[in-house]
Order: C-alpha cells, then sequence, then structure tokens
C-alpha cells in the first residue's frame, strides 16, 4: 500500500512558499509515494496545478489532503486543519516549537506526529535537510536588496563626470547563515562592509568575504551550543551596546540578525544610536519577529523614526518563492527519504528510528506524547 503525502496550500497572510515543488514530486515517486497536492497549493510561488498533475500528483481539496499519512507544509496549518488530519498521521513543516508550544500539545492530544523542521541537527550528515539554513541564506539575501530599496542613494563607488559617490557603509549584525549571506551580497554590490558577532569562531568567515570585523571586548564568550550565539550577562551587554553604537552611527545601512533561540532578540541598536543616524539611513532588522534588535522596529512594517527607515519584515524567503520553494522541497525530500528508507512487498514503510540522531532531534511529537523540552 503507498504512503499518501498531502500538500498543503498554505493559508498565513503574505505566504507564499509551498513545501514542495513538481521536481520533488518527481524524485520521490521513485520511492512508491503518492502525492496529494491541494489545488492551487504552488500558484503563489509560480508553481501551476499542471505541473504538479505532469509528474503524477492527484489535485485535491484541503480536507483530502490533510487526510494523508503524512502532510508537507511551510507554515504551522490553521487550527480548524487540526480535527482533519488522522491519528497516526505525520506533520512536517516549521512547527515553531519555541515560539507555540500549544500547537505541539495539540498535535499531542490527537495522535499526531509532529517533525519541526527548524530542529533538524546542525551536523553534517543533516545539511542536506537543514530548511532553517537554506531558507535564512535566502532571507540574507533579500535583506540586502529591501535595504537598497529603500536606501534613495549609490551603493558602490560612482565615479561620474558629474560628480563622485562614496560606497554606502553598511554594517550586519550577526554572523550567521543569514548576516554571512548579507555580507556577501553587500560586498558584491559594492558596498563598504563591517559586520559584528559575539562570537569569536566568526571573525576569520567575516573577513574571508572581505568585510572587516568589529572588535568589542565583551569581557566573556559569547559561543553557545550547535553553534549558536548564548545569551550575554548585563554587564556584556552593555559594553556591546557602547562599543557599537559610534560605528552604527556611521553607518547608511545596518541589517541585524542576531537571535538567541527561544528567547527575545537581543537589543543592538538602541533609539540613541539611530537618533544618531543620518537622515535616509536604513535599518533592516531580521529579529522583528522576535521583539526585534532595535526597539523601534515594527514587524512586518516599515517605519520611519528620527529620519531612518526601519523594516520589520519576518518572512523575507517568500519575496524569492520560487527559489525558496525549491530549496525548501528539496530539504523536505531528502528529510522523507531517511523517513522512508524501504520497500517492503510493494508497500512503503515510514521508520521513526529514535536512534537516528536526525530523527529524534527533529520529531517533537511521537505517539501521543511532547518530546520536544521534555528531555527527549
Amino acid at each position: 500500500m503507498s504512503v499518501t503525502i498531502g500538500v498543503l496550500r498554505e493559508q498565513k497572510p503574505n505566504e507564499t512558499r509551498v513545501a514542495t515543488t513538481p521536481a520533488e514530486v518527481k524524485r520521490l515517486h521513485k520511492l512508491g509515494v503518492t502525492f496529494l497536492v491541494e489545488k492551487e497549493a504552488g500558484a503563489a510561488a509560480g508553481y501551476d496545478d499542471q505541473s504538479y498533475a505532469d509528474e503524477g500528483a492527484s489535485l485535491v481539496d484541503r480536507s483530502t489532503a490533510l487526510a494523508a499519512k503524512i502532510i508537507l507544509t511551510v507554515q504551522p496549518p490553521e487550527a480548524a486543519d487540526l480535527d482533519l488530519i488522522k491519528r497516526g498521521s505525520l506533520l512536517i513543516g516549521f512547527l515553531n516549537p519555541l515560539g507555540d508550544p500549544v500547537l505541539l500539545e495539540q498535535l499531542a492530544r490527537r495522535g499526531v506526529d509532529g517533525c519541526a523542521v527548524e530542529l533538524i541537527p546542525r551536523i553534517s550528515r543533516a545539511q542536506s535537510m537543514d530548511a532553517l539554513s537554506s531558507q535564512a541564506n535566502i532571507a540574507g539575501y533579500r535583506a540586502v536588496i529591501e535595504a537598497l530599496y529603500q536606501y534613495g542613494r549609490f551603493v558602490p563607488l560612482m565615479m561620474t563626470s558629474a560628480g563622485t559617490a562614496k560606497p554606502a557603509r553598511i554594517v550586519v549584525l550577526g554572523v550567521g547563515v543569514a548576516g554571512l549571506q548579507a555580507i556577501a551580497t553587500a560586498r558584491r554590490l559594492g558596498g563598504q562592509v563591517e559586520a559584528f558577532d559575539v562570537r569569536s569562531e566568526t571573525r576569520e568567515q567575516v573577513t574571508s568575504l572581505g568585510a572587516k570585523f568589529i572588535d568589542i571586548d565583551l569581557g566573556e564568550q559569547g559561543d553557545g551550543e550547535g553553534g549558536y550565539a548564548q545569551e550575554l550577562s548585563a554587564e556584556a551587554k552593555q559594553r556591546q551596546q557602547e562599543g557599537l553604537s559610534k560605528r552604527l552611527q556611521q553607518a547608511d545601512i545596518i541589517i541585524t540578525t542576531a537571535q538567541i533561540p527561544g528567547k527575545a532578540a537581543p537589543i543592538l541598536v538602541t533609539e540613541e544610536t539611530v537618533k544618531g543616524m543620518r537622515p535616509g539611513s536604513v535599518i533592516v532588522d531580521m529579529a522583528a519577529a522576535n521583539g526585534g534588535n532595535c526597539p523601534l522596529s515594527e514587524a512586518d512594517k516599515v517605519v520611519t523614526r528620527h529620519g531612518v527607515t526601519l523594516v520589520g519584515d519576518t518572512n523575507l524567503p517568500a519575496h524569492l518563492a520560487s527559489d525558496a520553494s525549491s530549496f525548501y522541497g528539496r530539504n523536505l525530500t531528502h528529510l522523507l527519504e531517511l523517513l522512508l528508507p524501504a520497500v517492503e512487498s510493494g508497500s512503503v514503510k515510514i521508520a521513526l528510528d529514535l536512534e537516528d540522531e536526525i530523527i529524534a532531534g527533529c520529531l517533537a511529537v511521537h505517539e501521543g506524547e511532547l518530546r520536544f523540552g521534555q528531555g527527549g
């Protein structure tokens, strides 16, 4: 008997991505699965219904897609959808376990397994499944594009008969996947780029991209587990703000990416710093969904404060829906190849092997039990 995989049309406002693409449907058909794709699921990302049908998918209504054995989504499904998911099914997507633990509890009560892709461990074997990194990469690129759209001047050095324009000074705060892509993109466009991170290991990465690392003596290390930053002490935060303030006031564009899993985003750009910036400067706050690296940012809004434009877009990858969906779909394909490892007697079997580090890491709910945050 074939395993059915349902693909949902995203319901959240401004979410244009889709959980898999026709190319991935074709690839996974080799495993013997059957795809049930909600009608117009990929339309906003540039994938029409016929392109899915051409690869063997069945086009269905939402309730039929939700009745599949495995359900693929980008954002968590709506509350009303949960009643339509069958007990024993597996939901895979960005389930926001740190921000919305209620969803995991609801899945557990309904006997639905939940795989939160943001919990996939950052190990070499899981790189091809790391959806958090693939989408952060796109977000870092798009953050620079958004900044340039709002910025009313040239970015590279421009020398003309009418005069010379100096290159824009761009500061990137936070040197994770998104920050590194923002640095690389800003450099390619001719910006004069500086970057800062509390993790000492990022210095070499910054300089290898041709940017300058901002040195600040914090008095402690900010390196956390799994390559993430850890929260600083109050004294170190004060040193950080004091060390950054002058550099940030000289910037034309600031892109902030600093986040700490499960906690409010650290304040890196204070209101006093914004007051000292040149009118017309731009801040793209990629942490706006978690409170922002600047207290003046507003989630999903573009506002002007003290003459500075602040961009609080919380879903930058959705602006590049086709490529973002392609990357995300490929991430899920690699994960599904791990979850559907064998065909026995013509039937595909789901293998939730809790001895596997990747499966154990991302399986937040299993057989009615919460595993994430419960020592599982």
